[in-house]
């Protein structure tokens, strides 16, 4: 059988592993080396991502010709190797089947500033977001407090973009932290966005499966809690809901961008007017993914399928599922119910029985030894005074 190959190892890249080995589906793993996919028994082989561009395509040409990977799915996992592979999609598509756009068409969702562009001309809502390209234009701004700097796009892995957002509650505080992103990335890549107020009822997606921006398998999602709590590096519980216009706007957006490949549209709900809002679009399989099993819609196997250009089983996923990542989940909630922000009696009753896990899965045990493995080994990080973006590339 045609297997897959997928790049990156935590648990974006551990539920592609274990969704396509449960259809007994042969998956290779090019990841760091201490990673949760490398564990998983659905892996058949193993070998360690490189550092460099040039390593990295050479080890993806290499796998294809000397493992007999030619013509297997290419599934990359994070934004950095969904760039990668799509902006040399028509060299690696003489290797692999691409579950990633070519670079022309990627990167309008890859690229917060286009994709804001094209969703403002379809009449689609949102955050106002400035692009100063000096301090200077940035000085200028006439800004209502609180804001978060964010990557237009990731060319590189830094501490900026591994948080995907820096907080500023002043503008000296803002204006700091836009010194220390410039450092780090292009300052053309610099955005600076209002942070829209409202909890997690606010916080919206539309996952699909899309064909040339057709979505052919698809579920809405409330992300209720994330990490950070305020603007979300990744979430950390999700319910599938019914929301006909979060589904409405995303499948607009995807018939004009005319992605191909599993797609995540995030929007948040703006308390203060009632409108839906774009955050982000992502070109690639997103964190809770997994739970499109429980759902009815198995993203990762039909991802498959669609690449190899069998028949996809099309249709929504049903509410009502939920999913959480413990790992980042307890700490932040119990920051939250602290601060007198979260209930503890909602947040318990959130967890009852039936509710998706990224990690844990009587099938495949060894992921959860290797999660604990690294939360150790961040805990012990932070403790040796290593800084956080260290921690969090090791994490």
């Amino acid at each position: 059988m045609t297997g897959a190959l997928v790049i990156g190892g935590d648990y974006r890249g551990l539920g592609v592993v274990r969704s396509l080995g449960r259809h007994d589906i042969p998956v290779w793993v090019v990841a760091e080396r201490f990673s949760l996919a490398r564990t998983s028994r659905y892996a058949i082989g193993r070998t360690v991502w490189p550092a460099t561009l040039e390593e990295q395509l050479t080890c993806l040409i290499d796998l294809a010709d000397r493992h007999g990977l030619r013509d297997w799915v290419l599934f990359p996992s994070a934004e950095e190797t969904a760039t990668l592979v799509a902006q040399h999609s028509d060299k690696l598509a003489e290797y692999y089947k691409l579950t990633t756009s070519p670079w022309e068409l990627h990167r309008f969702a890859a690229d917060k500033r286009l994709t804001y562009g094209r969703a403002e001309a379809l009449g689609i809502g949102c955050a106002a977001t400035h692009n100063p390209s000096t301090l200077e234009e940035l000085e200028e701004l006439q800004l209502s407090y609180p804001v978060i700097l964010k990557p237009a796009r990731k060319r590189i892995v830094s501490a900026f973009t591994v948080a995907k957002a820096w907080r500023a509650d002043n503008r000296q505080q803002l204006i700091d932290l836009y010194r220390a992103a410039s450092s780090q990335i292009d300052p053309d890549l610099i955005m600076v966005q209002e942070l829209l107020p409202g909890g997690g009822e606010t916080r919206l997606s539309f996952a699909a499966l899309v064909s040339d921006g057709r979505p052919l398998a698809s579920v809405a999602a409330r992300r209720m809690r994330q990490y950070p709590a305020d603007f979300g590096r990744a979430s950390t519980f999700v319910e599938t809901i019914e929301d006909l216009e979060v589904v409405a706007a995303a499948e607009m957006l995807l018939r004009d961008l005319r992605l191909s490949g599993p797609v995540e549209v995030e929007f948040q709900r703006d308390p203060r007017d009632g409108q839906l809002k774009l955050l982000d679009v992502n070109p690639r399989i997103w964190g809770w993914h997994s739970l499109g099993r429980a759902a009815g819609v198995d993203f990762p196997y039909l991802a498959w399928l669609l690449a190899l250009g069998k028949p996809v089983p099309e249709g929504r996923g049903k509410p009502g599922c939920r999913w959480v990542r413990l790992s980042t989940d307890v700490p932040t909630s119990v920051a939250e119910i602290a601060a007198g922000r979260l209930a503890l009696g909602p947040y318990l009753r959130s967890l009852k029985p039936h509710v998706e896990g990224p990690i844990a899965a009587w099938d495949d045990p060894l992921p959860i030894a290797a999660e604990l493995w690294l939360i150790a080994n961040r805990l012990g990080g932070l403790a040796l005074g290593r800084s956080k973006a260290e921690v969090g590339e090791v994490a």
